[in-house]
């Protein structure tokens, strides 16, 4: 660190100042906050080819005046920036390791082409392995934050720390020159390169001795310790993924290196990777045994100028399908097939494993063989060879199975000898609503067609019939009583409190029937229940034949057991009657201009409106009888009847609301249905209250309903015109003001308004339609109240070129045709 210092502050001083825009010429006003991380990354890198004596960086810095409290600032930024740039060093394609120990670690490895890249990106998540030396979340770091190795050997850069402990108290920080040597106090040098610490431990202690006699009688101790480790250099070569030469630190490993290196290249062995120290091969290293077992035998601690080989495959095969690990696998000599799928991590559950298939090449093609499980110890693989192992056939050797009314429905183990009766027996025997008559077998025949073996449950289960021997994938059926029939069921309607369709059970009455419905309503006649029940054996081709049987039950009111019970058989349906002269009060609403508005029910069967606006004490001094209006529920429904009272009001009401469109779009004279009252989907029914209240009694004064809604409005003074006008609003009425004059009052028509269609809607809910008669046309009279509206003239769909075309040639044709006939 103080060396990094020492060659900063000389480049700040000397070389890299004028670069620098923060600094100026006054050297005792810059601050070292102000300096960008970048600048002084660039400091660092520029100032390692420069080397001063730290007295040399005192006086420099004495010499241009900078403060002793910034240079301790640089000096932390300096420590920050180095321990960034080494964290980052480990995400670079490099994956250099951190050491931790302030040392960086390079490489001079070149890049590979993108064509192998791409190559290798495809192969190599086959070969097993790879994955490991290309997982970004491992970094593969050697651990720096552990007592110093006794087999470690020292050289040059290192930092020694040498601690005494006793009768005499002393500690030295020293670094190994590059000549390997360390510089004691009062001792002089001391060499300590290639020994391990242990060896040094002894070298210094002896040297000491002379200085501290202490260290012989052993009442001082001495430890050496490593301080700043050393970086080396290691050379990758073989076929690795980015060879070249790495700055790695001193306490790296074999796997350090080679995940630094990325690891083996696509046809790099895993297997036989040599380790070469001095021209020697020293180890050879088996990543599997790590892979496998996670033993690190062979991750050796490197040393500098150590080169590491890897080495072309010899023997690579592949195995897939039911294997736990699918890819490609290196094979040793003396390995067989059974290892390879030891390194598949063994079958699935699901794996035919008595034999496997082998895709082998041969000098001209290609072949397959058959290895079966006895050879799996035995067979050596060839290089190129891909196993597969294949699934087990979705079929059972020994399976039989029930179903239908036995207590344990479901698959069973054909036992040698099996019968039908064991196997029924094995279920636990038969419920109690089997169908006992008849049972059957789909058998598999032997060309996989199904044949149907039919038998007596009774005489089989009695042993008085043959038993049946089963055999594989047997399905025997013996099937419920209710599987061979209708659902049994029993309806009941009318006066009761809760009709529904119940489930027939054996012994039911019409009592428990009512009572399982919940009992007769407060409405309800106990006198006169009917059962309609089905026949079976009608005369078919009768022309009266019977469709239903009809029964007339009294029962009691209080469903006592009286007597013999009428007994319902499946698909009766009850009905049940509302008692004679029983009726629920019915109410009309009356609203508005009446004295007394409100709810009224209903006295009588035939209470008409002009006696309900009695009883409701009459019209008030405002009320607008002409405007009165009926509102009927299901109205559109009323029957003809009631329809002609109504469309006979008035003079206007004889006509209904819409008007049907001309027989042909643009004919001269306008053909128009006459148009004829509509009851409108609002439920309104048109009234004259006017007449009725004159003629009470009469057919238009119509007998009210229940849930009728009558309201007599306040007198109006209006008439509102809506639609196809300019304007649509409302406009004061006028005693004989004309349609067209309250049209013109909106505006006048618009260009797309269909003027014979226009129609008035009155405030009863009656409606009137424009009409005519030759030349002469035929407008309704505008009331108080009324409403106008003009409907939007429907756009004639245009005939295309392609139509006119057809239609020429159509014509064409037949002129053709014409011609000839007439020839």
């Amino acid at each position: 660190m103080k060396k990094s210092i020492k060659i900063i502050l000389s480049v700040l001083f000397l070389t890299l100042i004028s670069s620098i825009s923060v600094f100026s010429q006054n050297y005792a006003n810059v601050k070292v906050d102000e300096l960008s991380d970048a600048q002084i990354l660039q400091m660092i890198k520029k100032a390692e080819s420069i080397g001063y004596s730290e007295a040399q960086l005192e006086q420099l810095a004495a010499a241009q005046g900078m403060k002793a409290d910034e240079i301790q600032k640089l000096r932390i930024r300096v420590e920050k920036v180095k321990k960034q740039g080494t964290a980052s060093a480990v995400q670079t394609d490099v994956k250099a390791v951190s050491t931790g120990r302030e040392m960086s670690e390079t490489t001079d490895g070149g890049e590979i082409s993108n064509e192998k890249k791409e190559t290798d990106d495809e192969i190599a998540p086959k070969i097993f392995g790879a994955e490991l030396f290309r997982n970004g979340t491992i970094t593969f770091e050697p651990n720096l934050r552990i007592a110093t190795p006794k087999g470690y050997v020292i050289g040059p850069d290192d930092r020694l720390l040498i601690d005494l402990n006793g009768d005499n108290e002393a500690n030295y920080d020293l670094p190994v020159s590059p000549d390997g040597v360390i510089s004691l106090q009062y001792v002089g040098r001391v060499s300590v390169a290639g020994l391990t610490i242990d060896q040094a431990t002894s070298k210094i202690r002896s040297a000491l001795s002379a200085t501290y006699p202490s260290l012989r009688s052993g009442r001082t101790s001495v430890a050496v310790n490593l301080g700043n480790i050393r970086s080396i250099k290691i050379i990758m070569t073989g076929q690795v993924v980015k060879p070249g030469t790495y700055t790695l630190s001193s306490l790296s490993t074999v796997y350090n290196a080679l995940y630094a290196s990325g690891g083996p290249a696509q046809n790099g062995s895993f297997r036989n990777i040599q380790l070469i120290r001095n021209n020697k091969v020293i180890a050879t290293i088996d990543v599997y045994d790590f892979l496998l077992k996670g033993i690190q035998q062979g991750n050796i601690r490197l040393q500098d100028q150590d080169v590491i080989n890897v080495p072309v495959f010899e023997k690579r095969v592949e195995i897939t399908g039911e294997v736990k690990r699918s890819a490609l696998f290196e094979v040793a000599k003396n390995e067989n097939l059974q290892d390879v799928i030891n390194f598949a991590g063994d079958f699935t559950t699901q794996a035919y494993t008595a034999k496997i298939k082998a895709f082998q090449n041969t000098d001209r093609d290609r072949k397959i063989s058959d290895i079966s499980a006895s050879e799996f110890n035995t067979y050596s693989p060839k290089n190129g060879d891909k196993f597969v192992v294949e699934a087990i056939l979705d079929r059972f050797a020994n399976r039989v199975e029930i179903i239908g009314a036995v207590f344990r429905p479901g698959v069973y183990e054909l036992e040698s000898g099996l019968t039908l009766r064991g196997l029924i027996n094995k279920s636990d025997g038969l419920t109690e609503d089997a169908f006992l008559n008849r049972g059957y077998i789909n058998r598999l025949n032997p060309d996989n067609s199904q044949a149907l073996i039919s038998f007596d449950v009774a005489k089989i289960i009695a042993g008085t019939q043959a038993d049946i021997t089963l055999q594989r994938e047997d399905k025997v059926t013996i099937s419920s009583l209710f599987d061979l029939r209708d659902e049994y069921k029993v309806t009941i309607q009318g006066e009761v409190r809760a009709p529904s369709t119940f489930e027939y059970a054996d012994s039911m009455t019409l009592e428990s029937v009512i009572q399982l419905a919940g009992g007769f309503k407060e409405g309800a006649t106990p006198n006169r229940i009917e059962i309609s029940r089905r026949v079976r054996n009608s005369d078919a081709t009768a022309r009266s034949a019977r469709t239903a049987e009809l029964f007339i039950v009294n029962v009691d009111q209080n469903l006592k057991l009286v007597g013999d019970p009428f007994m319902i058989k499946p698909f009766d349906i009850v009905s049940v009657r509302n008692s004679e002269g029983y009726t629920v009060q019915k109410q009309v609403k009356l609203e508005g201009e009446v004295l007394y508005p409100g709810t009224y029910t209903i006295i009588r069967k035939d209470e008409r409106i002009s006696e309900l606006i009695r009883r409701a004490g009459g019209l008030t001094s405002s009320a607008y009888p002409d405007g009165a209006s009926l509102k009927r529920p299901g109205a559109q429904k009323v029957n003809p009847a009631d329809k002609n009272a109504i469309n006979d009001s008035d003079e206007e009401n004889k006509k209904f609301l819409n008007l049907k469109r001309a027989q042909e779009a643009g004919a001269k004279d306008t053909i128009a249905a006459e148009v004829e009252q509509k009851l409108i989907q609002s439920d309104l029914v048109g009234i004259n209250l006017v007449r009725i209240l004159r003629d009470s009694l009469s057919k238009f004064d119509l007998i009210v309903e229940d849930g009728d809604i009558i309201r007599v409005p306040r007198t109006l003074q209006t008439v509102k015109v809506t639609g196809e006008v300019l304007n649509p609003n409302s406009i004061v009425y006028l005693p004989g003001k004309s349609l067209r004059q309250y049209i013109n009052g909106a505006g006048g028509f618009t260009s797309g308004a269909r003027k014979s269609g226009v129609y008035v809607k009155y405030a009863n809910g009656s409606a009137a339609a424009v009409g005519s008669f030759l030349f002469f046309n035929n407008n309704p009279k505008i009331k108080p109240g009324a409403e106008i509206l003009v409907p939007k003239r429907a756009e004639r769909e245009r005939m295309s070129a392609q139509s006119w075309i057809g239609l020429g040639t159509g014509l064409a044709s037949l002129g053709a045709i014409i011609v000839s006939l007439l020839r």
